[in-house]
């Protein structure tokens, strides 16, 4: 007969065993849907609507991607909201590997500009890769008789708050770029916020609006056909695709240093062989001469770096921006 202390021990003994062997099958359930996986489409989630620099990485990305799973990558729009209303999908869905955000630079601006977001980017994401750095070009409708950074700054200074630019929304890389370019010129524009880069380009063309700072991709060919006007490009160095136009750093606009990054993430549950199995493909696709090829031609830096590079890259970007925000003071509710 067991005394109670023996009775208590054996308990204890009994629970603990039990719960070594709940892990363990939790664990083994955890490797045997890793390795199922993927067993069915994927759906890759474009914030912005078709035609803009996010959507054409997207389907470049997808179509490689699914050759190397086997599984259709399905590349859905979700616009609105500077970006945000795709973001929130993504964060609220189950994490299990079918569905995934083509994240941008913009996510990391709005945490600062929206005073409410129903997200936290760092908090409810798992970062996979960063795809590659898009820079971002000054372009001006061609009937704009400015033909340099100098002489748009004082056409601008002659008719505050007149001259127009767009952006793919409120809180996106575009807003915030037009925003120091403001503060930089010391000049007043009037912003338009578009759903992405494919109604803005068709409003610039057709000259409902002046300017804007969006990434090459959209806007090469439109510069080439001489259609558009480049200005300048935002980041520090001049562009391969573009080598005749100037820096805003060159122009007058000294330490102007933006462009737009593009990656992958998942909800932040996102098993984690899931995600090691994502960003290894993922790279490999990068890496390939075709891709790098592909991106050579709309003007992108390919990246393909790891999920805690990315998740480095994204708290600091954050951290950057909120002080540019703040600085230019941009809000929206």
């Amino acid at each position: 007969m067991r005394t109670p202390q023996r009775n208590g021990h054996f308990l204890k003994l009994t629970h603990a065993a039990a719960m070594a062997s709940a892990m363990t099958l939790c664990l083994a359930s955890s490797a045997a849907f890793a390795q199922a996986w993927p067993a069915r489409p994927i759906s890759l989630i474009v914030p912005f609507p078709a035609g803009g620099t996010t959507d054409v990485l997207a389907r470049v990305v997808g179509q490689e991607l699914a050759k190397s799973l086997g599984q259709p990558v399905v590349v859905e729009s979700r616009p609105g909201a500077g970006a945000t209303l795709g973001a929130d999908f993504v964060a609220k869905a189950k994490p299990d590997g079918y569905t995934l955000l083509m994240g941008a630079v913009h996510h990391t601006i709005a945490t600062s500009v929206y005073r409410k977001l129903p997200y936290d980017f760092q908090k409810d994401f798992a970062p996979i890769t960063t795809v590659a750095l898009v820079p971002n070009v000054l372009v001006v409708n061609p009937n704009v008789p400015a033909k340099n950074v100098k002489e748009l700054l004082a056409l601008a200074k002659s008719e505050p708050g007149k001259l127009t630019y767009g952006s793919n929304g409120n809180g996106t890389g575009q807003h915030l770029i037009g925003a120091q370019f403001e503060g930089l010129g010391g000049v007043q524009l009037l912003h338009v916020p578009y759903k992405g880069s494919g109604p803005l380009t068709v409003d610039l063309l057709g000259g409902q609006i002046t300017m804007s700072f969006d990434t090459i991709t959209p806007v090469l060919q439109q510069i080439k056909l001489g259609k558009l006007r480049a200005l300048a490009v935002t980041t520090i160095r001049r562009l391969p695709a573009l080598p005749d136009v100037p820096t805003l750093d060159e122009s007058g606009l000294k330490g102007f240093d933006l462009g737009t990054w593009f990656g992958i993430l998942a909800p932040a549950a996102t098993p984690g062989e899931i995600v090691t199995r994502l960003n290894t493909e993922l790279v490999k696709i990068i890496n390939s001469v075709e891709f790098r090829k592909k991106m050579a031609d709309i003007g992108a830096e390919p990246i393909g770096n790891t999920p805690g590079q990315m998740a480095r890259q994204i708290r600091e970007d954050t951290e950057r921006f909120a002080r540019l925000v703040k600085d230019a003071k941009v809000s929206v509710e």
